[in-house]
């Protein structure tokens, strides 16, 4: 298992394992145009790997397929007179394709984000978990927190 930044190299697979994942979880989704889907994601993709806001992180095998990624976006907070302010990190996309899923591969993955969390002082991390991925990531570490306010724009 080999864990590490995606590169450019990886986006055809990133694009199709989130198509999967979407795909896993809504299959009212099955129905859309992947090739619409695939260009508006290679796009996203290609400016996210060349920023310093995203870090997306993979696990991949000896073959050099992706088995697991994780994406973490830098957020960045207005600084405040009598601390230093540090970036917090928002993590989604989380996902193991179901063959790799319970042998270790995600919470492997997971503890490689968490010291490199840990390495760079960022003060926090936050996640919304759906209902099946909270013990994943409380065995991980992480805790509930009060939930934000959210505004909605019609």
């Amino acid at each position: 298992m080999n864990i590490r930044l995606a590169e450019e190299k990886d986006i055809e697979q990133l694009i199709k394992m989130r198509w999967d994942n979407t795909i896993e979880f809504d299959v009212s989704k099955e129905g859309e145009d992947y090739e619409k889907f695939a260009t508006e994601c290679y796009i996203f993709l290609q400016k996210a790997l060349n920023s310093s806001e995203w870090f997306i992180w993979i696990a991949e095998d000896e073959t050099g397929e992706i088995s697991s990624h994780i994406y973490v976006e830098l957020i960045h907070k207005v600084p405040r007179p009598g601390r230093i302010t540090k970036p917090f990190a928002y993590m989604t996309n989380v996902y193991t394709k179901p063959e790799s899923r319970n042998a270790g591969v995600g919470s492997e993955l997971l503890s490689s984000i968490n010291s490199w969390i840990k390495v760079n002082e960022y003060e926090f991390v936050i996640v919304w978990p759906s209902e099946d991925a909270e013990n994943y990531y409380r065995k991980n570490g992480y805790v509930h927190c009060t939930e934000p306010m959210v505004y909605y724009p019609n």
